[in-house]
């Protein structure tokens, strides 16, 4: 690693921590031309998520398109702000964990109903009637008997 100071190309690591998440490195370097001292930070290169959309086409996956959907059908419910950050870092991490990095966009709905169920079941059937495309009172009734079960 160069100095950002003077440019030398040799610096030595003084000090070495793990972040507690464990996802960066820091590591305090000095210069020995220079004597003058910097901090950088190491991260793992994750590759992006691409999520399949019903049309077929791909793109990135957003974490804030992924709260919109989260946050309008809980307005007005018992789920708080907390409970949204929550839901939002397990379906990231269980995205992160699969085996392939372009997911369905009907496997990540399906991940925010089980959750939004165990929180708020009026949330629950508003996400679910836009994720499952309701069309009319038969299919709003058919999932509210499955709730109640």
């Amino acid at each position: 690693m160069f100095c950002i100071f003077c440019k030398n190309d040799d610096t030595e690591v003084i000090e070495t921590r793990l972040s507690e998440d464990g996802t960066t490195i820091r590591r305090r370097r000095e210069c020995p031309k220079c004597k003058k001292r910097f901090t950088t930070y190491e991260r793992v290169e994750e590759l992006p998520i691409l999520v399949i959309k019903r049309d077929g086409r791909r793109e990135r996956f957003d974490r804030e398109k992924l709260r919109r959907s989260i946050v309008l059908p809980s307005d007005k419910t018992t789920v708080t702000s907390q409970q949204i950050e929550e839901i939002i870092e397990e379906v990231e991490k269980e995205l992160k964990e699969k085996e392939t990095t372009e997911i369905e966009s009907k496997e990540i709905g399906n991940l925010v109903a089980k959750k939004l169920k165990k929180v708020d079941k009026i949330a629950y059937i508003r996400f679910a009637a836009v994720f499952k495309r309701f069309l009319d009172l038969e299919d709003f009734e058919k999932e509210i008997k499955n709730l109640i079960r």
